[in-house]
């Protein structure tokens, strides 16, 4: 048995591509938690339903989970050589 079939590479896990793609998804991550932030009433005792908006209850956690699905596209993805 040979070391070099042992050995086949010595470089890191991760290529630029991977980064690139996981730098993206985390900014789509903190996007999609940027629009879940606001919401509350200057009065405790006065109700605000702009916390039930559309905004925050469907479309944010939809961009997180696309960001954390983008994450894992970064993890798996395999550069052609």
């Amino acid at each position: 048995m040979s070391t070099e079939n042992n050995q086949e590479s010595k470089g890191f896990a991760f290529g630029p591509t991977n980064y690139k793609i996981l730098i993206a998804g985390i900014v789509v991550i903190l996007i999609g938690f940027l629009l879940m932030v606001g919401g509350r009433s200057e009065d405790p005792n006065v109700f605000n339903p702009e916390i039930f908006s559309f905004r925050r209850i469907t479309l944010a956690p939809i961009i997180v989970l696309l960001g954390f699905a983008i994450e894992v596209v970064a993890i798996l993805y395999k550069p052609k050589k």
